[in-house]
């Protein structure tokens, strides 16, 4: 398998989830502006949506979307237990979270990297974000994980998402719980090799 990245983006979610499943992969870098590969490979050719990230299969065929891509792997290697068992409704509540952080956090997030985006705009979508930020901390309080009480692809794809407040002038710091729960992410050390490689640790 191959992913397709770019440094810090929600392609850190499936990084995460591919080492924290052991499964082999190789890493290809894309430039998001000219839509090329490190290797000087036209992306489009891979995801002719341009964005990342993309998995190639070694059928040849490619998978996008984070969300969709992080539960291909988990099901690659159901012994590492990055999501419930088919069929349970404990899978269904995991898939429920990634829903969740891809609809509300992740799109509520990224607009705010548009410079263009009038200022009044900007204040609006941090509202509503500080609201979301609410419920999950909310939630947090007396659990480490969004659900049960073990790491799922789900917390690997909130926490590649939280960690774009730093960027974006949110101050992750006045929801302490959601602060301490992306620190305890962080210190896994699936998380640290993926994000040793990307460039975000030193």
């Amino acid at each position: 398998m191959k992913l397709y990245f770019f440094p810090g983006a929600c392609s850190l979610s499936p990084h995460i989830a591919l080492r924290e499943a052991g499964l082999p992969f190789d890493l290809e870098q894309v430039d998001l502006k000219a839509k090329t590969t490190k290797s000087g490979a036209d992306y489009r050719a891979v995801n002719p949506k341009g964005s990342v990230p993309a998995l190639g299969l070694d059928n040849g065929e490619v998978l996008t979307e984070a969300a969709v891509i992080v539960q291909y792997i988990a099901d690659r290697k159901p012994e590492a237990k990055l999501l419930p068992a088919v069929g349970t409704m404990d899978r269904v509540r995991v898939q429920e979270w990634l829903n969740y952080v891809a609809t509300e956090i992740h799109k509520g997030l990224g607009p705010l990297f548009n410079p263009n985006l009038p200022a009044e705009a900007k204040a609006i979508m941090k509202e509503n974000l500080a609201a979301r930020f609410e419920l999950l901390s909310k939630h947090l309080e007396k659990r480490s994980f969004l659900h049960g009480d073990a790491f799922t692809v789900a917390d690997g794809y909130l926490f590649t998402v939280l960690g774009w407040t730093k960027w974006l002038e949110i101050d992750l710091g006045k929801w302490p719980v959601l602060a301490a729960y992306r620190e305890r992410i962080e210190n896994r050390p699936a998380v640290q090799a993926a994000m040793r490689v990307e460039g975000l640790l030193k």
